[in-house]
């Protein structure tokens, strides 16, 4: 019974893992190909140096801040999870919660937080809200987050 509950709230992880890899599978190779015949296109990781004006060290630490903000809002297993399957469709928050098989208030909570950081939007239809992806480039962030983490294909 729990191998199969288990196998069940994996699916849209698989799902979604399988789609976006073929899909950053085709744009990796595109990139690639430019990239290796352009390396000095490639944009360095940024590093504080000691002769940075204040002005960059103040871009520098502003992005740095907004990247905090988006590992601080992905930072929960939930989260990556409702982001996961709100990546094929949009879902209400009941449709989630049966998904996920936990309680809509913590659905509820963990939804505010990603809609408080911009990552999902709502879209209201008589009494339901239906919500979806808000920042597609949070989509390439987990395919890049699941590289690292990947799920056995066999589940």
């Amino acid at each position: 019974m729990a191998d199969s509950l288990s196998a069940d709230l994996l699916r849209p992880f698989l799902v979604f893992h399988h789609y976006w890899r073929i899909r950053f599978y085709e744009y990796a190779t595109v990139l690639n190909y430019f990239t290796a015949a352009l390396p000095r296109y490639r944009m360095p990781l940024p590093k504080p140096e000691p002769g940075m004006t204040g002005q960059e060290l103040h871009k520098l630490a502003g992005k740095a801040h907004e990247a905090s903000d988006l590992l601080k809002a992905l930072a929960h297993h939930t989260r990556l999870l409702i982001l996961c399957i709100l990546a094929k469709e949009e879902r209400t928050v009941g449709e989630i919660e049966n998904i996920l098989g936990i309680q809509q208030a913590m659905v509820s909570q963990q939804l505010a937080r990603l809609r408080l950081e911009g990552l999902v939007n709502t879209r209201r239809q008589g009494r339901l809200v239906y919500y979806s992806i808000g920042n597609v480039s949070v989509l390439a962030f987990l395919e890049s987050l699941f590289d690292l983490f990947p799920i056995a294909e066999n589940l």
